[in-house]
């Protein structure tokens, strides 16, 4: 069974840092591109950035360009999102999803068929 948990979220002050972790089971996850995406309260699911499947493109939206990271490390079967100067609007539950065979990836929640349940990033002061 395809499965994705999502962790590392928490409490940080504006201009922190937090890693966030999208681990998979079931699947071997350099096949699949993984997408991370976000929603705070009232707002429609935002994505955030992408990475491609066997070492294909990353992406990311503009307003985490420069701010976040995105990288795989396939001995651990585990994707990451690096997130630092984080700002009160990056507040969201955030959620990792899959999709098989994606070389150049879009941060598009349309493109992905399995997702984890999601972990809460709060930053306030």
């Amino acid at each position: 069974q395809l499965q994705l948990v999502e962790s590392g979220g928490g409490l940080v002050q504006p201009g922190g840092s937090l890693r966030l972790s999208c681990a998979a089971s079931g699947f071997t996850l350099d096949y699949y591109a993984i997408g991370w995406f976000r929603q705070a309260p009232g707002k429609e699911r935002e994505g955030v950035s992408c990475i491609g499947s066997g070492g294909g493109s990353t992406n990311y939206a503009d307003s985490v360009k420069g701010r976040f990271t995105i990288s795989r490390d396939n001995a651990k079967n585990t994707v990451y999102l690096q997130m630092s100067s984080l700002k009160p609007e990056d507040t969201a539950v955030y959620y990792c999803a899959a999709r098989r065979l994606l070389r150049f990836c879009t941060p598009r929640d349309d493109y992905y068929n399995t997702w984890g349940q999601g972990t809460q990033v709060t930053v306030s002061s």
